[in-house]
């Protein structure tokens, strides 16, 4: 059953103009910049109360208790996605994202597909509840918008919001996870924007090109193409380095692999892709990385790595930690 089961094949991410354009435009209303914008408090309250949680202990594991819920909630909430389920979806989620590596075992690929079907499932049961029970979130406005004659299908609407869900926290869990680790390597910089809130902005685009979250982009060719004197045929299957174009001495000069936060181009890195499938969720991801990081420094003095090689997740292409324990002084929670 697992292998006749198509997966996630109407998702926006799978498929080209103008279906991609027809999708694209129906979900886009959700995450133009005042909508996003409109999102802050929300993140603003999510944050504080994640580092009010940890403050009195002095410790903290940034990825369990910050860097993972904060954008799982997040897009829970834009999506009017019960919570209940946050260890089954968490944990479904991630073998799904093994997927989009180039080298993934058999047992691997079964899990995947045994996850997807799972998460599948449980979408299609809350697609139902929702439209007995609308609300003023992105999953009722898909509804509507499919009942309003906008031809997105029942398979359509399930993929865009399985597609939502997963790319709407996986990648801002390693932008946090990674750009956290990157400033206390590198204690100038941490310094330097926890003393100047004028470089929020700047520091994560930095942050997002020093250590890209999601490594790479799969494309296939739909004609000859060519790249540095070399011819790729029409059908092939390419994978465009994200995280290399972003250290490319060639477009970043000799600094390419220093981490400036004052970067004047910073914002030119292509870890939101580029193009068609340019990441819709990019100022979502900015938004919830500012908030995160820049409340993370600020709030907490001596902020240090409690050990010195952090656990990585054993992903490719999705490149994060799976833990990123520290330290810092303890401090009362605000009343």
């Amino acid at each position: 059953e697992h292998e006749r089961r198509t997966r996630g094949a109407r998702a926006m991410l799978n498929v080209d103009p103008p279906d991609h354009t027809r999708l694209r435009r129906l979900v886009s209303k959700a995450f133009t910049p005042r909508m996003i914008e409109g999102l802050r408090p929300l993140v603003e309250r999510l944050v504080d109360e994640h580092l009010d949680a940890v403050a009195p202990t002095g410790r903290m594991d940034v990825i369990a208790d910050l860097a993972f819920p904060l954008p799982f909630t997040v897009i829970s909430e834009m999506l009017g996605m019960p919570d209940a389920d946050r260890d089954l979806l968490r944990d479904w989620s991630h073998a799904i994202v093994k997927l989009l590596d180039p080298v993934i075992s058999d047992d691997e690929v079964r899990e995947a597909f045994v996850s997807s079907d799972h998460m599948t499932d449980h979408v299609h049961e809350v697609i139902a509840w929702k439209r007995a029970h609308p609300a003023d979130d992105l999953l009722t406005a898909l509804i509507r918008a499919e009942e309003d004659g906008d031809r997105l299908t029942p398979e359509e609407l399930r993929d865009q919001v399985v597609l939502l869900f997963i790319a709407g926290h996986e990648t801002t869990v390693n932008l946090i996870g990674n750009g956290t680790l990157a400033l206390l390597r590198h204690p100038d910089q941490l310094t330097r924007w926890r003393d100047d809130p004028a470089l929020d902005a700047n520091a994560v685009d930095e942050l997002l090109r020093y250590d890209a979250p999601v490594q790479f982009s799969r494309r296939i060719t739909v004609a000859p193409l060519e790249i540095g004197g070399r011819t790729v045929p029409e059908r092939t299957f390419v994978l465009a380095g994200l995280a290399s174009a972003n250290r490319d001495p060639a477009r970043w000069g000799p600094t390419a692999d220093h981490l400036d936060l004052g970067r004047s181009d910073a914002g030119q890195h292509v870890s939101f892709g580029s193009g068609t499938h340019f990441c819709l969720g990019a100022a979502l991801a900015r938004l919830e990385g500012q908030v995160a990081m820049g409340r993370l420094i600020r709030r907490f003095d001596a902020l240090a790595l409690a050990d010195p090689g952090p656990e990585w997740n054993g992903r490719m292409n999705l490149r994060g930690l799976a833990r990123l324990p520290v330290t810092f002084t303890p401090g009362r929670t605000p009343s």
